[in-house]
C-alpha cells in the first residue's frame, strides 16, 4: 500500500525526493500518514481537496484486508 500511494504521489509533486509514508495499526484500523515537502502540500491536496480524495478514494479502494479499515492523512 505504501507503494501505491507513493507511485499516486511522486508525479504531483516537484520534490520527490521529500515523500515519506508513515504506516501505523491501531485496533482495527490502519493509518498511512502521506509526508510532503511543504511546497508541494497544495498540489497533493488540490483545488477543493479534489486531488486528496482521489488518492484516499484509490487507496480505500484497493485494501485487501477486509477486517480492517485503510485512512490516508495528509501531514
Amino acid at each position: 500500500m505504501e507503494l501505491l500511494i507513493r507511485s499516486l504521489v511522486k508525479p504531483l509533486v516537484d520534490h520527490p525526493e521529500d515523500i515519506q509514508v508513515e504506516r501505523r495499526e491501531e485496533g482495527n484500523k490502519i493509518v498511512y500518514h502521506l509526508l510532503v515537502n511543504e511546497d508541494d502540500i497544495g498540489k497533493v491536496i488540490g483545488k477543493n481537496g479534489r486531488v486528496a480524495n482521489a488518492i484516499r478514494t484509490i487507496v480505500y479502494s484497493s485494501n485487501s484486508d477486509e477486517t480492517k479499515r485503510v485512512y490516508l492523512d495528509i501531514m
